[in-house]
């Protein structure tokens, strides 16, 4: 059964930082990206970064591209994302994704988390 479990939200400051957490299992990791994505209230979900599970490789939105980080523990079975320099615009629930392609789309998502809550007050 594969398993995508978001970690790590909460209210902050803003000008703070936040590191979530989404630790997977269920898949052959090498076959797979992780990717964020977030969506604020009467917004759409949008893509903000993401990472190849096997190679490592990296995506980040523009919008996102100077303040956050995405990182990932093999031996843990856990990807990172860590949001610097908080605003109250990144108020949203992120989630967390597996993919085999690394569009980093929603369309090319086969599996997803239950998200977790960010707000961040001003």
């Amino acid at each position: 059964e594969v398993q995508l479990v978001e970690s790590g939200g909460g209210l902050v400051q803003a000008g703070g930082s936040l590191r979530l957490s989404c630790a997977y299992s269920g898949f052959t990791a090498d076959d797979y990206a992780i990717g964020w994505f977030r969506q604020a209230p009467g917004k759409e979900r949008e893509g903000v970064s993401g990472i190849s599970l096997g190679d490592g490789a990296t995506y980040y939105a523009d919008s996102v591209r100077d303040r956050f980080t995405i990182s990932k523990n093999n031996a843990k079975n856990t990807v990172y994302l860590t949001i610097h320099v908080l605003k109250p615009e990144d108020t949203a629930v992120y989630y967390c994704a597996a993919s085999p392609r690394t569009d980093y789309e929603m369309g090319s998502i086969n599996y997803w988390g239950r998200g977790s809550q960010v707000t961040v007050s001003s």
